[in-house]
């Protein structure tokens, strides 16, 4: 996991700690949204499964305001949850973008094309953000 901190770190330009919580955030979204790919994933980066239990209890249940707006609309799932759950992590915009990016080009490394299309394909948009 360190690795994957250290490389996230570098490409986004955050702190370790912002690194830690956003590699939390996106893993646990993707494991609630397409579970059966990302079992197989978790398995093969180290600290994967420690990083997502940690998220899920330390998750905080707002969202922040970005998650109170959409809960409002009827929404706060989806890639809109996410941004505002990374939002409320500190990341703007930018960084969401270049942390998803760098994320994903890890997944491909470790996991393949392949599988990382199977992700992409299954959650609406979230290709165009990769």
């Amino acid at each position: 996991m360190d690795e994957l901190v250290t490389r996230i770190v570098n490409a986004a330009g955050i702190t370790p700690d912002m690194a830690r919580d956003s590699i939390g955030i996106i893993f646990n979204f993707l494991q609630n949204e397409v579970p059966e790919e990302m079992n197989s994933l978790i398995a093969t980066i180290p600290g994967a499964a420690e990083i997502i239990a940690q998220h899920s209890e330390d998750a905080p249940a707002s969202g922040g305001f970005l998650g109170s707006l959409m809960g409002m609309m009827g929404g706060g799932g989806g890639l809109m949850g996410l941004a505002g759950e990374l939002s409320s992590a500190g990341l703007g915009m930018g960084d969401m973008h270049t942390v998803g990016h760098e994320l994903f080009a890890i997944l491909r490394e470790t996991a393949g094309d392949e599988a990382v299309g199977r992700i992409t394909s299954a959650i609406p948009g979230l290709s165009q953000f990769i």
